[in-house]
C-alpha cells in the first residue's frame, strides 16, 4: 500500500496555522479541530501550500514545563519543527511508518513536489490495523446454493 491509499480515506483538509500566530491560538485550533499537530505556513515566504514547520501537542507541553504559561504568547514560529520530515502520496506505508519512528513522530506532511497534499499520522496506521484485523476475524461470507434443474 502506497501513502496516497491512506489520504483517500481521509478528509482533504489539512488544518494549518500561520507561523505568526500564538501558541494560544494555536492551541485553541488543535482543540476544535481535535488534532493534536498542525502544519505550519510561513507567511512571507510561503503563502501557498508549501510547509514551513510543524507544531505539536508534545512542543506545546514542553515548552510550558521550561518557560512557564507565558509561552501561550510566543508566536508559532518560535516553537515549531522545522524542516519536518516529509513524505510522497507514491511512498510506501512501510516508508512512512520508518520515517515516524525512525524520528520520534506521530504526524507526517504529505508533499507532492513542493505541494502539501495531506498528513499522515500515527491514528491513521491505527485505523487502517483495526479495519484489517477486524476483516481478517470475519467469518466468510456464506456462498448461496447453487441447484442445479
Amino acid at each position: 500500500m502506497k501513502v496516497a491509499d491512506i489520504l483517500r480515506t481521509k478528509e482533504s483538509r489539512v488544518v494549518t496555522v500561520r507561523s505568526g500566530e500564538t501558541i494560544e491560538e494555536a492551541i485553541r485550533l488543535m482543540r476544535s479541530e481535535n488534532i493534536s499537530a498542525l502544519v505550519v505556513k510561513d507567511v512571507c515566504r510561503t503563502e501557498g501550500n508549501a510547509v514551513a514547520g510543524m507544531l505539536s501537542e508534545r512542543d506545546v507541553v514542553y515548552a510550558l514545563l521550561e518557560r512557564g504559561a507565558s509561552v501561550l504568547k510566543t508566536p508559532v514560529f518560535m516553537l515549531m519543527s522545522r524542516a519536518p520530515q516529509t513524505c510522497s502520496p507514491d511512498d510506501s506505508l512501510i516508508h512512512a511508518l520508518e520515517l515516524m519512528d525512525r524520528h520520534h513522530i506521530r504526524h507526517l506532511p504529505v508533499l507532492d513536489g513542493s505541494t502539501l497534499v495531506g498528513v499522515v499520522s500515527a491514528r491513521d496506521f491505527t485505523k487502517l490495523q483495526l479495519t484489517e484485523m477486524v476483516a481478517h476475524t470475519q467469518p466468510p461470507a456464506q456462498e448461496s446454493p447453487v441447484y442445479a434443474h
